[in-house]
């Protein structure tokens, strides 16, 4: 048992009152959403107070054990805690202000606190976005990235290339490739699932080649889902995946699953991208970005795969989003070739 509510029913006024310190005299709750691709349970508290925001987000560990079970697989409720408790002041790119954070290391149960985004619009990876807003992910990625190089100032953030991660897309890609070659041979054709036959056997030496030096903080989930878009900037929210990895961790997540072809071919992203990066005072050769953004772009195809195989495809948003990121993360790895980096592996 946790000395912090874990979950919404654990809620008091006088706890509340205590973490935001501000009178609150009553309060409601209501579920923002629990299911796919959310391992936790996001809520909206809405309060009668005098002093302070009468709307807040309040998140907890999610409530099915197969689902609380992965964040503590991946420690992603840590991931978050720690993102908030020390990294989110470095980072000059929107994110909810934290109002207070709490996590007990003896059972992984953790609660935040946070401010409700307001006057924006939630991005979605099945409707994608148009290329301005893509322009503006972008320019903040590398933003993002320049603030946190060579991150080892931040001790205790997790690496991305861990036992853990390996094992976990290996064994996901192993058992998943046949499934969506079967749920999907429009998009696996025989053809492209014979090119990535064997993949789970080379995901180690893959991701090892892509967590080399230099590095820097990834946000570690970056698709539109967790993008709130503004007139003029975004806003990133769920940072339950974040990790130590490669520039090109976020941007090709983002690019190869998240934009349509137009938009992904309406500009050279990954130039874009690098110009940003570097425009203050970063040494790092473009070369070596379109590099590791095409050995990204493959290993994502891990990720589009274990999600996919894991969709329940009765439901027509989960077969919608399993179409699109799948058939994003395909195209563009025709696109780059990226098959052809297996044999060198």
């Amino acid at each position: 048992m946790s000395n912090f509510p874990s979950q919404p029913n654990e809620l008091t006024k006088a706890w509340l009152s205590n973490s935001l310190d501000y009178i609150v005299e009553d309060f409601s709750v209501e579920p923002l959403g629990e299911g796919v691709g959310v391992i936790g349970l996001v809520t909206r508290v809405t309060m009668d107070t005098n002093e302070g925001t009468k709307t807040i987000i309040a998140k907890f560990p999610a409530t099915a054990a197969e689902n609380r079970m992965v964040a503590n697989m991946y420690t992603m409720y840590l991931r978050e805690y720690q993102f908030y408790r020390e990294i989110a002041q470095d980072i000059p790119v929107r994110a909810p202000a934290c109002l207070h954070a709490e996590y007990d290391h003896s059972n992984d149960n953790f609660v935040l606190l946070l401010e409700e985004l307001k006057g924006y619009q939630l991005g979605d990876q099945v409707l994608g976005c148009s290329t301005q807003e893509a322009e503006m992910v972008v320019k903040s990625l590398a933003t993002f990235h320049r603030s946190t190089w060579n991150p080892e100032r931040f001790e205790g953030i997790n690496h991305h290339y861990n036992e853990a991660q390996v094992q976990g897309m290996s064994a996901g890609f192993e058992m998943g490739w046949q499934v969506v070659h079967e749920s999907f041979p429009d998009l696996v054709t025989d053809d492209v699932f014979n090119q990535a036959l064997g993949m789970h056997e080379k995901v180690d030496t893959l991701l090892s080649k892509i967590c080399s030096k230099p590095l820097c903080v990834a946000h570690g989930d970056l698709r539109l889902d967790n993008v709130f878009l503004g007139d003029d900037h975004i806003a990133l929210v769920d940072f339950q995946a974040t990790c130590i990895s490669a520039p090109e961790h976020d941007l090709a997540y983002f690019i190869t699953q998240s934009l349509k072809r137009d938009v992904r071919n309406a500009k050279d992203w990954v130039g874009l991208y690098h110009e940003e990066l570097t425009s203050q005072g970063i040494e790092y050769s473009l070369e070596d970005c379109r590099a590791r953004y095409r050995a990204c772009a493959l290993y994502f195809l891990c990720y589009a795969v274990v999600i996919c195989s894991a969709l329940d495809l009765g439901n027509e948003r989960g077969k919608l989003m399993a179409e699109t990121l799948l058939g994003n993360s395909l195209e563009s790895i025709q696109e780059l070739q990226a098959f052809e980096l297996l044999e060198t592996l």
